[in-house]
């Protein structure tokens, strides 16, 4: 196994952060992977569930590719976190995910999608299947899992929040 920041070619400092990237991460494993165009694919969707589940700890560490008889790929996801961030407008993922950097929107990703071996149709298709699957599923997984009512009270923000489709078309990038 070797870690996304190993893949990367960086390490886990804060002067390195302009390296934690979904978009150079992609490129190097497609360079890796005995399936690049599956792992680039897989990649997004996980990059998507991260922003969607609101896991601001998706950090390179907790990326992955595993050696298969003699190629490389992606591992299986682990460390899915949900978090409770106070912003409803903008949330961060640590890692870049598109044009506007960390920033956890439906547009950011899809900026690069062609990266991930997506043309945007594809891409959309991904984001708003998963936006709906999670919208309708988080809940009774939680529940089913043995989280308490309370509990699923304390993190339901974390789940597709309203700034990942925020209107940015009237905004200016700064």
């Amino acid at each position: 196994m070797i870690s996304g920041l190993t893949i990367l070619r960086t390490e886990d400092t804060h002067q390195n952060r302009e390296r934690w990237s979904y978009v150079l991460l992609v490129e190097d494993l497609r360079r890796i992977s005995a399936e690049p165009k599956e792992d680039a694919a897989e990649l997004f969707r996980r990059m998507v569930f991260n922003a969607q589940i609101s896991n601001i700890d998706d950090h390179p560490r907790n990326h992955a590719a595993i050696a298969i008889d003699a190629g490389w790929k992606l591992s299986p996801a682990y460390d899915l976190t949900p978090s409770t961030p106070i912003s409803l407008e903008r949330r961060d993922l640590a890692m870049i995910c598109g044009d506007l950097g960390r920033y956890a929107h439906a547009d950011n990703m899809l900026s690069q999608c062609a990266r991930f071996h997506l043309d945007r149709d594809e891409a959309a298709a991904i984001i708003r299947k998963m936006e709906d699957q999670i919208t309708a599923g988080w809940y009774d997984t939680a529940r089913r899992c043995g989280l308490p009512e309370k509990e699923c009270d304390t993190i339901s923000t974390a789940f597709v929040y309203p700034g990942f489709r925020l209107d940015l078309s009237g905004q200016q990038e700064g």
